[in-house]
Order: structure tokens, then C-alpha cells, then sequence
């Protein structure tokens, strides 16, 4: 989503005004939706898991940090419907030797990423409102170990979460598994009095490993760079 290097501003611009009417020419009148695009942003598209922005409280570093990326446009005036251009060019066509695949949202959800980006990057504050709680996946209840086994899935929608940040256990043998239906891979590993980490798997694989927990309080998070930054992390107690 960063602006290429070798291409002027005058020239970005001209790309902006050419994405927005492109888009304005498929029923673009309707406004973008602000918290669809937060959500995918941090979610399904899964843009946070290689991108810093800190409205979004993501905090990848595959990719540029968005924050960073836009500083200077903002200082020099360029406006926000630019930015959402830009964003919306480099979601369609991503700079040659990048991480991100072409396309990774389309249409409607493309236009609601960029709009949300070109709000949100190197702005200062937080968001406020409904934008405030548009990322958040909901949590579900406490994982219990059963049998010796604590069974904690990573969000299935891409988020950067698993679908709990607490568990519960008991001394002694426990083996953790993390089924991987997302689209984006993720592991499970704890810290605390002992450690762990199973193997990072993609979509439809599962993490696991064994170890021998000792009273006290843990935290199992998803070691993939950035992800734990990000979110990705909860608290075991065992006792």
C-alpha cells in the first residue's frame, strides 16, 4: 500500500483522481464504509499482519508501516481522497517483489481498506466511536483443559487473535493444539514458568506441542513476527 518510489506526486495524483472515478463509474456515489474498512484492514484482508497503523492498532512489519508511509503527504497537504487512490492503486497493483498479492480485497471492500487507511495513516489519536470497536473480534469464553489438552483455535477470520485470551489449567503433562482455519498462517506458543511453541501452519493445519506446566500464570500468544504485537496473545492460568 505504499506509493511506488519512482512515480511523481504529479503523477500519483493523477493515478488517485483516475482509481476514485474508475470506482465512482461502478456506483462509487455511496460512501465508504469506515469500519467495514477498519475491519478488513485489520481482519479478513488481513493488511495488519504485515502493516503498521496505529489507529488500527496493527503492527506488521513485513510491509511499510502506513503511519510512517504517509507522513509527509500529510504534512504537505496531500488530501485524503489522494491518499484513498493511492492505497486503492497499490491494492490492485502491488509494487513488483511484493509480499502482497494483487487484488487481495476487490470493489466495494477495496474502496472501504483505502478510505479507512486514507482516515486513519499518520494521524494522530485513536479512533473514537463505532470506529473505536470495529476491529475488535469478539471473545469467546475461557478454554478449559480437558484430559490434559488445551484446545485454543486461532480466529477463523483472519483476525489477528485466537478465538479466547484466557484459558485455565491444571499442574503437570498438558498439550496445547491451535486449529489454523484462517486465511493467513499462525502457531501457539506460551511462556511463563515454561515454554513451548509449536510448528506455524497455514490455513486448515494445526499447532501443537507438549509441556509440563507448573502453577502459576502464562501468557500463549502466536509467534509469527508481529503477531503477538498485534494481538495475538492471551492468558493461561493454571492451578
Amino acid at each position: 500500500m505504499l506509493p511506488r518510489k519512482d512515480t511523481s506526486r504529479g503523477a500519483l495524483a493523477a493515478l488517485a483522481l483516475a482509481s476514485l472515478v474508475a470506482v465512482g463509474g461502478c456506483g462509487g456515489k455511496q460512501s465508504p464504509d469506515l469500519a467495514n474498512g477498519k475491519k478488513l484492514f485489520a481482519g479478513k484482508a488481513t493488511c495488519g499482519s504485515c502493516h503498521t497503523l496505529a489507529r488500527a492498532n496493527t503492527k506488521g512489519n513485513v510491509g511499510p508501516d502506513l503511519d510512517a508511509a504517509f507522513a509527509a503527504d500529510r504534512r504537505a497537504g496531500l488530501g485524503q481522497s489522494t491518499i484513498e487512490g493511492l492505497v486503492l492503486d497499490q491494492i490492485a497493483h502491488p509494487r513488483r517483489g511484493s509480499a502482497m498479492p494483487g487484488g487481495l480485497v476487490k470493489g466495494k471492500k477495496a474502496r472501504d481498506v483505502a478510505a479507512y487507511v486514507a482516515f486513519a495513516a499518520a494521524r494522530p489519536g485513536k479512533d473514537m466511536g463505532f470506529l473505536a470497536t470495529a476491529a475488535q473480534p469478539p471473545k469467546g469464553p475461557p478454554v478449559v483443559e480437558k484430559n490434559g489438552t488445551l484446545t485454543i483455535p486461532a480466529d477463523p477470520t483472519g483476525a489477528l487473535a485466537f478465538v479466547t485470551d484466557k484459558a485455565t489449567g491444571q499442574p503437570g503433562p498438558a498439550k496445547f493444539v491451535m486449529p489454523n482455519k484462517s486465511p493467513i498462517q499462525h502457531n501457539i506458543a506460551i511462556k511463563g514458568a515454561a515454554t513451548g511453541a509449536g510448528p506455524i501452519v497455514g490455513s486448515g493445519g494445526t499447532s501443537s506441542f507438549s509441556v509440563t506446566l507448573k502453577p502459576g500464570t502464562y501468557e500463549f500468544f502466536c509467534a509469527v513476527p508481529g503477531h503477538e504485537a498485534g494481538g495475538m496473545k492471551g492468558t493461561l492460568t493454571v492451578k
